[in-house]
């Protein structure tokens, strides 16, 4: 009979310490550990997991989230007990695994992780023994992660045991699973060292041409005083045996002496990292402690001196400490405090998402959309909104960097090198692009101003992104070469380099000309919905085009406000770019489509290749005019025909047009369509009248809200195999980008919400999020927002998603209400009644102009949202009452940083009823 694990998470401390007794999906959940020097390492309740560099350096074998459930090569270490036999400290072996289906035997697992660390507590009945393995990988230069292994004879009598580790070193690319895996372990040369063993692979193949190898993969071991290992058995076959494999390998169940293995051949053989240390003899009570190293460097001098960091449990203990401080300054850079049940904690997860991205791209955890490394444009600047909250001065550089990937005719690298500011033009040699590319960069720096009112970066220069592709990748410039560089030229052959404004402008404006038959900007190889990849000819996306008109009319706002901060009355763009400044120089007739075609057509032939290099002087007034005219026409035309009304009179708006030209959403066949999106962007920046969104919202209960799991859908059910449309709807329904409750749409849609005053109704889809996250019996996931939830709640894709960058924007500038406004303070909460905890406090700490900001709200009768108003407010014990109005504190730039003590500014905002 299967054994019932009973399992039990709880939160431990205040930094996100958490423990999970006997989880019961140990194959599927994992945990990060990572540190920037590049070492990325996943780890399962059971050590499954991989551990990798970059693509071409996987240290341990590539793993997907299917290779958990089957992988036997996963990190383990054995103690041959003496009369016994064989028992894994990490409960995974074949024996220890059978005993899950024989109810006479208990088994207890118990993970305990932190930020970013983990503990696996492991005992079973059948054994004396009982086991805790550490893991981290320390914040520092070094490529390593340490298992840090503790035995303890939990019986009553003296047991006598032989321990060896087994790691299994891959060593390659993962390329190489597939592609010549056999061949490639011949190049490997195995090396002896006295505390350990090392692979290094004598050249990287690589068909196209060979290249000498100058990575290190290694295994290194001693006891938690540096007594050294005794020998090692390096060779992987060898290990396993001929009847063996990494769950029972005969040099362990068998208890082989080192001597068997002498003088066997090494080279070209597969390798592990099996260390045999010297037999232990465990009194009741005693315990031993093992240090393994599982890493990779460049230099065979250095092994030495990595060793030597960690060789004994004092040095390991005070770089796990590290670890904990590093990450811990991270998580706390924004602090709450609730009366919502470990939202705190959660929180603090939430917080580490960005950076864990930053850090592993979209490719390097078993969950991933694409295996090749690296991140797109969009998760570039989506995780910079995270990072501005954090610290917008140390974000500055990084912004006016990443303009270096747009492009002049509007679109923009696809996928993000490892270093800043390196930039690749398509994934997989294709040439597309994805419509909403343009958006993002505009919503972060506006945040960035907002959070420090540096008006100046949008002044700041860059060069424009060229390679072979043109004409928005519609074609390619067969005369170019790589060797010309990565930069758009003058016809003189020079750089140019325009303003960061200038840059969001082409963005801006191309898209706008560009459009399709019902005037919406052409949805080309999809938008945010990657899915959406079939309706290149004449798919449209009404739902960004919305985004795009409320950036235009936003960015309206920001030049008049620039106007005033700089005493600037012009600016300087490219003189072909005035051709889509068209309303500032004469009639335009956006209300034909063929207009806008032509206007977009004659300004990419004058940008093909390079531009003249001639400025034009633009006066910001006519300027703001310009973007003002075009914002508000896509408002009101997508207010006037996109909006839907039911047969049963609900109300929403379409969002897409089908690469038939055919409307996709709406009542069809008496089947209603509809999508979320759409109704996220028309809220968002004010397109939807508030009767329009409050119809939206009660539509996307009826049509959207999933009755078991309580979140809320990305589609109803179009259908299978719509290959006018994209591949989303072969997908399963309820799954991925088909029909999920996925996180990133949902949480947007939350925050526009909430910017709208439905704060309620804001409050309600952020809660079915959190409380489909927080039920891990459900959920299947530890702390943190996952990219999306399947059909059955199960959390998929967790870390490495944009929700987390969205979800910290939503609670800290919406929620609580403590955000910027062009460099201005604003306080102004939106919490509700059971958000505020048995005293009447809500917290909140965050850092603002570079001063560390702790805001506390005191509800003393728990006043629900709407029921109270902002009574009191001071700084710093100075009473600024006098600056409340309409509900809202606005502290000035110059009065905030006048009133701080030491760089902090502490409010206390009273609230009572209104």
């Amino acid at each position: 009979m299967k054994q019932d694990f009973g399992s039990r998470f709880e939160f431990l401390d205040q930094n996100g310490t958490f423990r999970f007794m006997n989880p019961f999906n140990i194959h599927e959940l994992y945990l990060p550990l990572c540190n920037e020097a590049g070492l990325m390492s996943s780890v399962t309740p059971a050590l499954h997991g991989d551990i990798k560099t970059d693509q071409h350096h996987f240290i341990m074998q590539p793993v997907t989230i299917e290779d958990l459930h089957n992988s036997k090569a996963s990190r383990n270490f054995w103690f041959h007990v003496h009369g016994e036999g064989a028992w894994s400290a990490a409960g995974n072996s074949a024996r220890q695994n059978s005993l899950i289906y024989d109810g006479s035997y208990e088994i207890t697992r118990t993970v305990e992780a932190g930020l970013l660390w983990h503990k696996l507590t492991y005992h079973d009945s059948s054994s004396a023994l009982t086991s805790e393995i550490l893991s981290f990988v320390p914040v520092n230069e070094d490529r390593v992660e340490v298992m840090y292994v503790t035995v303890i004879n939990s019986g009553s009598k003296d047991v006598c045991v032989t321990p060896t580790s087994a790691i299994p070193l891959y060593g390659r690319s993962a390329d190489n699973v597939r592609d010549h895996r056999h061949v490639t372990s011949l190049v490997n040369r195995i090396g002896l060292h006295r505390y350990g063993v090392s692979m290094k692979p004598v050249i990287v193949f690589d068909e196209r041409g060979h290249r000498y190898n100058h990575t290190i993969f290694f295994v290194f071991g001693c006891e938690q005083d540096g007594t050294l290992p005794v020998g090692s058995i390096p060779s992987a076959h060898d290990f396993i045996g001929k009847a063996g494999s990494y769950d029972w390998p005969e040099a362990v169940a068998g208890n082989a002496g080192l001597q068997e293995y002498a003088g066997e051949q090494l080279n070209g053989r597969e390798c592990v990292g099996a260390l045999r240390f010297r037999d232990a003899v465990l009194s009741p009570g005693d315990q031993k402690d093992y240090i393994i190293l599982i890493g990779t460097c460049d230099d065979s001098a250095n092994t030495d001196t990595v060793f030597e960091r960690y060789n004994t449990k004092d040095k390991v203990m005070k770089l796990l400490q590290a670890n904990k401080d590093h990450w811990n300054s991270i998580a706390n850079s924004t602090t709450y405090g609730s009366g919502l049940k470990d939202f705190s904690n959660w929180m603090k997860w939430v917080n580490i998402q960005p950076v864990l991205r930053k850090i592993y791209g979209c490719s390097f955890l078993p969950h991933h959309d694409y295996g090749k490394g690296g991140r797109g444009w969009r998760d570039l600047w989506q995780d910079c909104l995270s990072l501005i909250i954090g610290d917008p001065d140390g974000v500055r550089d990084l912004l006016i960097t990443n303009f270096g990937g747009v492009r002049v005719d509007g679109t923009n690298a696809t996928i993000i090198g490892t270093k800043t500011g390196e930039f690749v033009a398509d994934r997989n040699n294709i040439a597309r692009v994805w419509m909403d590319h343009g958006c993002w960069p505009y919503i972060t720096t506006k945040l960035y101003i907002d959070q420090s009112g540096d008006f100046s970066i949008l002044l700041e220069r860059q060069p424009y992104f060229r390679d072979s592709l043109v004409m928005r990748a519609a074609q390619r410039d067969v005369l170019w070469k790589d060797s010309q560089g990565l930069n758009l030229k003058t016809k003189d052959g020079g750089i140019y380099q325009g303003t960061v404004l200038e840059h969001l402008l082409v963005q801006h404006l191309c898209a706008f000309f560009n459009v399709g038959g019902h005037n919406m900007i052409r949805l080309e190889g999809a938008d945010w919905n990657d899915t959406l990849d079939m309706a290149r000819e004449h798919g449209e996306s009404v739902a960004f085009s919305a985004l795009y008109a409320g950036n235009l009319i936003s960015l309206w706002g920001l030049l008049l406000k620039m106007k005033e901060e700089l005493g600037i009355d012009r600016i300087e763009v490219f003189q072909e770019l005035k051709l889509l400044l068209d309303s500032i120089s004469g009639e335009t007739q956006y209300n034909k489509p063929e207009y806008k075609i032509s206007q977009l057509a004659a300004y990419l032939e004058a940008v093909n290749t390079s531009i003249a290099g001639t400025k034009a002087f633009v006066e910001i007034a006519d300027l703001s005019r310009d973007l003002r005219v075009k914002g508000e026409w896509l408002n009101k035309r997508i207010r006037e025909y996109e909006w839907i009304r039911t047969a049963s009179g609900d109300g929403f708006f379409n969002g897409y047009y089908n690469n038939e030209g055919q409307r996709v959403d709406g009542e069809h066949e008496g089947e209603v369509i509809m999508n979320l999106t759409a109704q996220v962007f028309t809220a968002m920046y004010g397109l939807a009248t508030d009767e329009q969104v409050a119809a939206g919202y009660q539509s996307c209960r009826r049509y959207l809200k999933d009755a078991s799991t309580g979140g809320y859908r990305l589609n109803t059910d179009l259908g299978s195999n719509r290959l006018n449309f994209g591949r989303c709807f072969s997908f399963a329904y309820g799954e991925k980008e088909n029909g999920s409750v996925f996180c990133h749409m949902v949480v947007i849609y939350s925050y526009a919400l909430y910017k709208r005053g439905f704060v309620h109704e804001a409050y309600e889809v952020f809660r079915s999020l959190y409380d489909l996250s927080s039920d891990v019996e459900k959920s299947g996931i530890y702390p943190g927002i996952p990219e999306y939830f399947n059909l059955s709640g199960k959390g998929m894709y967790h870390y490495l998603t944009g929700s987390a960058s969205w979800t910290s924007l939503l609670v800290l500038t919406e929620m609580y209400g403590v955000r910027g406004e062009y460099g201005e303070l604003v306080i102004e909460p939106k919490l509700m009644a059971e958000q505020f905890d048995h005293d009447g406090r809500a917290l909140v700490s965050a850092w603002f102009a570079g001063r560390k900001v702790n805001v506390k709200y005191q509800n003393s009768k728990r006043l629900d949202y709407l029921d109270y108003m902002i009574a009191k407010a001071a700084v710093n014990g100075i009473d600024i009452s006098g600056m409340i109005r309409d509900g809202v504190v606005r502290i000035p730039k110059d009065i905030g940083r006048a009133e701080t003590n030491q760089g902090k500014a502490d409010l206390d905002i009273v609230l009572e009823l209104g």
